[in-house]
């Protein structure tokens, strides 16, 4: 069972701290410069991407914007997970990442889980959703496992979503 605490701005998991990017980590990012305190293989493709947006959109970096995912135990960043700010209609779409070296050990999971559970926390979200391509069955797995719930699809994509009124998954 994983459950999470807010201590200021930042979200902790049994195994995770899911922290705001700061200013020097998003310039080393997309300078292509690798930190001590970084997974060999962070920062993946997803990451420069959030990087560049996050640089363009700098209200991006609050409470309830993008964060690096990091090992408890080790203190290295091992990925990147956000939410799409400001909501629409009260919905808020969430996307993730975890670096290839440290996949299939649910954080992915966890980290959504908790980012989800803290969005809908915020004054006016009622609903935190996903779009996965049915292909990516990875990732239908991670939205699963995070207590989301799909709520309609397509050939080739599905949507998943938690609302505020549904159960604290387990």
């Amino acid at each position: 069972m994983s459950s999470f605490s807010s201590a200021g701005t930042d979200l902790t998991t049994d195994r995770l701290v899911l922290r705001i990017w700061s200013a020097g980590e998003l310039a080393a990012v997309l300078g292509g410069t690798h930190r001590a305190h970084w997974a060999e293989d962070f920062p993946a493709d997803g990451d420069r991407v959030i990087a560049g947006f996050v640089t363009g959109s700098p209200d991006a970096l609050h409470a309830y914007g993008h964060r690096l995912v990091v090992e408890r135990d080790t203190g290295l960043v091992v990925g990147s997970i956000g939410l799409l700010w400001p909501p629409t209609d009260g919905a808020v779409e969430i996307g993730y990442g975890i670096v290839p070296s440290r996949r299939g050990r649910g954080y992915a999971s966890e980290a959504t889980r908790a980012l989800a559970q803290f969005a809908l926390t915020a004054p006016g979200v009622h609903t935190v959703h996903a779009q996965v391509e049915l292909s990516n069955a990875a990732s239908v797995r991670v939205l699963e496992k995070a207590g989301l719930r799909r709520w309609s699809s397509d050939a080739d994509t599905a949507r998943f979503r938690m609302t505020a009124a549904d159960p604290t998954p387990r």
